[in-house]
């Protein structure tokens, strides 16, 4: 009969256990100083140890000859707590057994002393799940049992435990496990199976466990039965339903970029493979994520656990947007997670999300100017004017509608000068939003745009063109080398 990977590599020493250091070092440390106590909670998300460790536990303070606080696994005692007919390590369902008079025939039973070992211990499972009454029956027993007895709650949510229950027990927080000890123990699982993968599946399958060791070896049970030979990132994401960084990367690059065309377009053909969209969405949001912290924090950073490929792919996505528009992106669409779980139309949410970002963030990359620097040097100062124009795009409709208007452009001293008989220009110009893209791109045609705000535009008509120039701020110097 074939054995799951979680089953069959549970940890039997303390020393196989992973990312729960804080609590094996406490629980060694009270064994070799024989400070054992009466009752202890260990609460979690699933799948981080909790039982395992409650069964190291019980054979390690019964092993006659405990090596570093582990049990030796050779001894009489770790030998009878391993046969199936062991009557002294005694696991409880709460879940199944929370009845009052379930925990009234457990008092009754407490009284009775070990077969063969020095402590009785009683592990109670998923124990928030007892009625109040059970609670109440239990406080006795659990404040003052008898030696013999050790008691080992486990929980993945003690909120919901009484005060009177916690103030009587010593309480252990176990942690989500991290992607780089997930994956380490992959690859160490993988080897003693003779299972071949590769170093992105493993990083894939990791993510997958969500910081839970049970979680992650499923997947992987799952994904070496799909595989024929070696495991890949894309049997992987085949197994899970996900998608992978290149289709993630063009979802959020239309995004940014605003087309919303091609996000519809890229989403339809996720759907119509049948990809989890609610798990898509996720995915969007850690994407948007991971782009955020390179942004921010450049591409040495640990905090995106990411492949070299995948980096890469971000950190040129995000190169050219705003932190502003990742943030909005990244709250958008945590904001849709819960809400994907219920909705009956998961893709229409993804949909009208992704359609509200494309019209309100700002777009990822201004459209380029062809002419090099080298080459608008020879340029006529209208010519010039009109790239700035072409290379403002269509977000600046009415700023081009305006600049129309102008009835002589003229650099003179390096001073890029305009004269209109609009005044209304005057006010275009003067916006925040359209110095930013005048700077932009007028640095890209080779020149500086030095902007300072002057309201007054009343001036004598002689020279106008300087004078006009002069009110605007609009001077204009060539970068020197």
């Amino acid at each position: 009969m074939y054995l799951a990977l979680y089953r069959k590599f549970r940890p039997s020493s303390f020393s196989e256990v992973v990312g729960q250091d804080h609590i094996i070092k406490t629980l060694k440390n009270q064994i070799k100083n024989n400070q054992i106590g009466h009752a202890y909670l260990f609460c979690g998300s699933r799948g981080t140890g909790k039982t395992s460790v409650a069964k190291i536990f019980a054979k390690a303070v019964n092993c006659q000859n405990p090596q570093d606080g582990s049990p030796c696994g050779q001894c009489e005692a770790c030998k009878n707590l391993k046969l199936s007919s062991n009557m002294d390590i005694v696991e409880i369902d709460a879940a199944s057994n929370n009845r009052v008079d379930e925990v009234r025939d457990l008092r009754e039973k407490v009284k009775y002393a070990p077969l063969n070992v020095r402590y009785k211990v009683y592990i109670i499972d998923e124990v928030h799940m007892l009625t109040d009454s059970a609670f109440n029956a239990l406080l006795k027993t659990l404040e003052e049992p008898p030696a013999h007895i050790i008691f080992v709650l486990a929980t993945t949510e003690p909120q919901k435990l009484p005060a009177t229950i916690l103030s009587r027990v010593l309480r252990f927080d176990f942690r989500l496990v991290d992607q780089n000890t997930l994956k380490n123990l992959l690859a160490n699982i993988f080897a003693k199976s003779k299972i071949m993968a590769e170093d992105e599946a493993l990083l894939e399958i990791a993510k997958a466990g969500n910081g839970s060791v049970r979680d992650c070896l499923s997947v992987a049970d799952m994904c070496a039965s799909y595989a024929n030979g070696k495991i890949t990132q894309k049997d992987v994401l085949e197994v899970l339903g996900a998608s992978d960084s290149h289709v993630l990367a063009k979802l959020c690059s239309a995004i940014l970029n605003g087309d919303i065309s091609s996000f519809l377009n890229q989403l339809d053909i996720e759907a119509k493979s049948g990809k989890n969209l609610t798990s898509l969405a996720s995915d969007l949001t850690k994407t948007f994520r991971n782009m955020l912290v390179l942004k921010s924090c450049g591409d040495t950073t640990e905090l995106a656990n990411l492949s070299k490929e995948t980096k890469q792919q971000l950190l040129s996505l995000s190169k050219d947007t705003s932190i502003s528009n990742l943030n909005l992106a990244l709250q958008s669409f945590s904001k849709i997670e819960n809400e994907l779980k219920f909705a009956t139309l998961p893709q229409l949410l993804i949909e009208t999300t992704a359609i509200d970002l494309c019209l309100n963030i700002k777009p990822a990359q201004q459209p380029k100017i062809e002419k090099q620097v080298s080459e608008t040097e020879d340029l006529s100062p209208r010519k010039v004017w009109g790239q700035v124009l072409l290379s403002m795009g269509q977000d600046n409709v009415v700023l081009h509608a305006m600049c129309v208007e102008i009835t002589n452009i003229n650099i003179e001293n390096n001073n890029f000068l305009i004269e209109t008989a609009s005044s209304s220009i005057f006010d275009m110009l003067k916006k925040a939003e359209n110095y930013a893209y005048l700077v932009a791109c007028f640095k890209k045609l080779g020149y500086n745009y030095n902007i300072k705000i002057i309201s007054s535009i009343t001036q004598p008509s002689q020279d106008k063109a300087k004078l006009l120039g002069e009110k605007l701020g609009l001077s204009l110097n060539k970068k020197e080398d």
